[in-house]
């Protein structure tokens, strides 16, 4: 099985950004911002990737978001 995570608390600290000034400079709610930094955030639209990457500078997705194996399954 395999899970994707988004890799926003390692970009952020890579950045020297917190989860404020990350929501000021993408206009997007904190709170969404904390729930995709924790990885419990189970739907992301994707205007909400586009402002997040446009504020980090993101070209490649895959920056921000990986896809992973579990151990669990096939």
């Amino acid at each position: 099985m395999r899970n994707i995570r988004i890799r926003l608390n390692e970009v952020m600290a890579e950045r020297g950004l917190t989860q404020t000034q990350l929501s000021e400079l993408s206009n997007v709610r904190q709170a969404a911002i904390s729930e995709m930094s924790r990885n419990i955030r189970e739907q992301i639209n994707l205007k909400t990737l586009v402002k997040i990457a446009d504020a980090l500078e993101i070209d490649d997705i895959s920056e921000l978001i990986v896809i992973e194996k579990t151990g669990e399954g096939r």
